[in-house]
């Protein structure tokens, strides 16, 4: 039995939203809410400035499980979730083996199964994600598929785009897609602009993040599906023009998605002016005007989520030339205070819905709101916590936020009749 006292509510589906309450959970769910409770035999927890919601989801998670063990595996996946206040997370299927088959996805779950951290796979949309012959998607879906993706790799293959839309549409499961255009990316290591001209570099320009929604959404409207959940989602959108065509999408009905990874409003390209290996990420860091678009989207709900793209990358593959070392940062711990850091224009409530109930939504995940009887799938946190990033449970620390001062931070999660500690 456990008490929380005296916390504000954030939770745009809870009749309490903000309000604040004390809330008692026992046997894993919420038992009452209401104020100055007692329960003699409850362990309590309490704190100046808490605030409390569902539990936070993170849509894009690289675990490197099975396979590369030695950058992440699912166990320390989970327990970085944790310190960062998420209680689920979806797995990319870039793993060796990928996501490709029953076995993988059911040795994922079943690694994952005791850990307060639910894990829930995305499926590989082809053997490999090779980009080359489908999987077996409808028994994937079977085996726990919460989404199909080629996770790092955009579907390059229009036929297999198509038919992966029609395919998906049927067993209710949303299409991502990290939208790039390869031809036009090869060799890229930075945004393609004035500094990458400065530098030396060959550019990630940001038409090849463009071309590739313009094809979806037109591909999207060729199949002509309504649906009132997104059928489509886009992964990690960066620019402004890319903002614009989600945005013009949905004012037409269209069932598309997107989110952004928290990183990518907080850096400009010019910060590679020094080659540290810890900003190289794709999409990469591009401009002020694309991050404005960001922000605006977020506000205007154009974007739907925000996800840590949590990449872990060990120092054989990022403390090498810039153009050797791998893309990626490990984000899982520091995407909330990332996010609150930078915020401008948002209020607490849409910052956590961004991590709650639109990632749920587009996932097909049961929703949790804060009311008696609900299941006790939670976040405790402190949005005005500062605290410096220094330690982290993930096995590599690529990560350009080590040292910095962060804003808002998550205290406790909640989930599985469990209770963790965060940081």
């Amino acid at each position: 039995m456990l008490l929380i006292r005296s916390v504000k509510i954030i939770d745009s589906r809870s009749p309490y939203n903000g309000q604040t309450k004390d809330i008692l959970v026992e046997n894993g769910k919420i038992a009452q809410i209401g104020d100055q409770l007692d329960a003699p035999d409850a362990k309590i927890l309490t704190g100046d400035n808490w605030h409390i919601s569902s539990g936070w989801v993170d849509m894009r998670v690289s675990s490197h499980d099975p396979g590369h063990e030695h950058k992440e595996d699912l166990t320390t996946a989970c327990e970085a979730a944790a310190a960062g206040g998420f209680t689920e997370i979806a797995v990319l299927p870039n793993s060796q083996p990928a996501l490709d088959s029953k076995n993988t996805l059911v040795y994922v779950k079943q690694k994952a199964a005791d850990q307060l951290v639910a894990v829930h796979p995305i499926g590989a949309v082809t053997k490999g994600c090779e980009g080359k012959d489908f999987t077996e998607m409808i028994d994937l879906t079977h085996a726990g598929a919460v989404a199909f993706s080629d996770g790092v790799h955009a579907i390059q293959n229009t036929h297999i785009f198509l038919k992966s839309l029609q395919y998906l549409q049927q067993v209710n499961r949303v299409l991502m897609n990290r939208p790039e255009d390869f031809d036009l990316t090869v060799f890229g290591q930075m945004h393609e602009g004035e500094v990458s001209t400065l530098l030396g570099m060959r550019g990630i320009p940001s038409i090849a993040e463009e071309l590739m929604i313009m094809r979806d959404l037109k591909l999207l409207e060729y199949v002509g599906i309504k649906s009132p959940t997104p059928l489509l989602h886009f992964s990690t959108i960066s620019t402004a023009n890319a903002v614009a065509l989600i945005r013009q999408a949905k004012a037409q009905g269209l069932p598309v998605s997107c989110d952004i990874a928290a990183h990518q409003i907080a850096f400009e390209d010019s910060l590679l002016t020094d080659f540290d290996t810890n900003y190289k990420v794709n999409p990469p860091f591009r401009q002020q005007k694309d991050i404005d678009a960001l922000w605006e989207g977020m506000a205007d709900g154009t974007i739907d989520a925000v996800v840590s793209d949590h990449n872990p990358q060990d120092e054989e593959a990022k403390n090498l030339e810039f153009d050797l070392a791998e893309f990626g940062i490990i984000g899982l711990e520091t995407a909330f205070g990332v996010l609150n850091t930078y915020n401008k224009t948002l209020s607490i409530e849409q910052i956590v819905d961004k991590f709650t109930h639109h990632p749920r939504t587009i996932l097909r995940l049961p929703t949790h709101t804060i009311s008696e009887g609900s299941l006790a799938n939670l976040t405790l946190f402190n949005p005005d916590l500062e605290w410096v990033f220094s330690n982290t449970r993930s096995k590599s620390r690529n990560s350009p936020f080590f040292g910095q001062t962060l804003k808002g931070r998550a205290l406790y999660v909640i989930n599985r009749n469990k209770v963790e500690k965060c940081g």
